[in-house]
């Protein structure tokens, strides 16, 4: 938003993170609220809540000029009563307004006052759009949002903010959204209006298709065995033909295939994404592959005038059908805001890491630790048995103590059932393994314990079990 020159009194369009602008009033802080340093900003009270924020100018728009604007531009039933408000106001008001905020009565007598509610804008904590009818949820640990007094001390009430984002800035540059609650359950966000591409409908693919379909995104579908998105066309997904026509026809387009391979064929193989690319479209690459190939894509991509994102997701089938996946995201900021609902639908956190690479790496080291782990629970579960010790009496142990997880939990009971269906395909978590060792040599950083690890996902694959879950590395050590 372009700098106005405002003042206390004004009635304007404030904008908090990667929320629509919402309609407020400039007015005077408390006496004892410090303004925050370094920040040209104004102190705004928001219409049809409670909530207060120090809002930078730039992020600030004159009422009346741009009404017409926004409305047109912003939908949903608390945005129109917001802007009813507003009108009620100004009917009240007589068109003069009143710069009061926070007095007591000119006659002596006080009116008590509530703490406000005060949302910090580094924080992005976007109260200001929750619903006010809804009901907390005290057991989750995600629902909270902070409530600062004229102290600026949290307030003990907690209040629910239905998907409310966190950002948090750390040292190292990253930035972590955290929603509040898992979008496929809460299922109260609001969807960009922006034409959704998604290509490749596996394991994770078609989780995160089906939850943003459920959030209301305008979603067109592509995936190479073309039968896969006959499911998905029935929940209302467009087909497209071609990974270039997704790309050409979408103003953000996903990808989320098995490995580098196939990531750089799908973007520059015949009909591929490059060729649908125009200024200003967006492509994010969801696939878990090497940083190398990352830096391909995103040359390839912006070379046309494009904006690219990685995004590559940490969890599992069910995650991802749960709408619980954690995204790491690296490349172009404005893609990752313009994400945000994408996002929102079908994960419970994404962070932001900077530079395009980083997410890949990160990834990468994820997956090795957890490759690596799952190893070893196997060895552990082998060696049980081979000392005659109960294999199931070592998982209730194992439950018990410091290492307790449901990853845990579930990997051993999918062992001791014999069940190997893929919730994660083993051929994948050692193609991570390798990338890791591989980025490990790059940096002379010594990988030896995923080496071991590679090296048994390697056997597991020789024993037929690359389409099997990554649980199944355990019939490396009984064969």
């Amino acid at each position: 938003m372009a700098t106005v020159h405002l003042r206390i009194g004004d009635l304007v369009w404030g904008k908090l993170g990667r929320y629509p602008p919402w309609p407020g009033k400039i007015v005077s802080p408390p006496k004892d609220l410090k303004k925050p340093r370094g920040k040209k900003c104004h102190f705004v009270k928001f219409f049809g809540t409670e909530d207060h924020a120090w809002i930078k100018v730039e992020q600030l728009k004159p009422y009346h000029a741009h009404k017409e604007e926004m409305i047109k531009i912003n939908k949903g039933k608390r945005f129109q009563q917001a802007v009813d408000a507003v009108e009620d106001f100004l009917k009240k008001s007589k068109g003069k307004e009143q710069n009061s905020e926070g007095k007591g009565d000119s006659k002596g007598k006080k009116t008590p006052k509530k703490p406000l509610k005060i949302l910090d804008e580094d924080d992005e904590d976007l109260s200001a759009l929750r619903d006010p009818s809804e009901k907390p949820v005290k057991d989750d640990p995600h629902f909270h949002h902070f409530l600062l007094s004229q102290s600026e001390k949290p307030a003990s009430s907690m209040e629910p903010i239905s998907k409310r984002l966190k950002i948090i800035e750390e040292d190292t540059a990253s930035t972590s959204i955290q929603a509040a609650d898992s979008t496929a359950i809460n299922g109260s966000i609001t969807p960009t209006d922006k034409r959704i591409g998604f290509l490749g409908l596996g394991l994770m693919g078609s989780g995160i298709v089906s939850n943003l379909l459920k959030m209301g995104h305008v979603v067109t579908v592509w995936n190479r065995t073309a039968e896969k998105c006959d499911l998905f066309i029935q929940e209302g997904a467009r087909l497209g033909r071609t990974p270039a026509e997704v790309a050409s026809t979408c103003d953000i387009t996903f990808s989320c295939v098995s490995d580098p391979k196939a990531a750089r064929d799908l973007v520059l193989g015949p009909s591929g994404v490059l060729q649908g690319i125009r200024p200003g479209k967006c492509y994010i690459e969801m696939s878990t592959v090497d940083p190398e190939t990352i830096t391909e894509l995103s040359q390839v991509i912006t070379s046309r005038g494009g904006r690219f994102l990685e995004a590559p997701v940490a969890g599992s089938q069910q995650l991802s059908n749960d709408g619980m996946l954690v995204i790491l995201a690296a490349g172009d900021r404005t893609v990752y805001e313009d994400c945000s609902s994408c996002f929102q639908a079908m994960g419970k956190t994404s962070f932001f890491l900077g530079e395009a690479g980083n997410a890949a790496r990160m990834m990468l080291i994820l997956n090795m630790v957890q490759g690596s782990f799952m190893a070893t629970i196997a060895e552990g579960l082998t060696l049980a048995q081979a000392t005659g010790q109960s294999q199931q009496t070592f998982l209730d142990i194992l439950c018990q103590g410091q290492m307790a997880s449901t990853f845990v939990d579930q990997k051993c009971q999918n062992i001791l059932q014999g069940n190997f269906k893929p919730d994660y395909y083993l051929k994948h978590i050692q193609k991570d393994l390798r990338l890791a060792i591989s980025m490990g040599d790059m940096a002379n950083h010594p990988t030896p314990m995923a080496a071991a690890a590679n090296e048994v996902y390697k056997r597991a694959k020789a024993l037929d079990q690359s389409d099997n879950d990554i649980s199944a590395v355990y019939r490396a050590y009984i064969h």
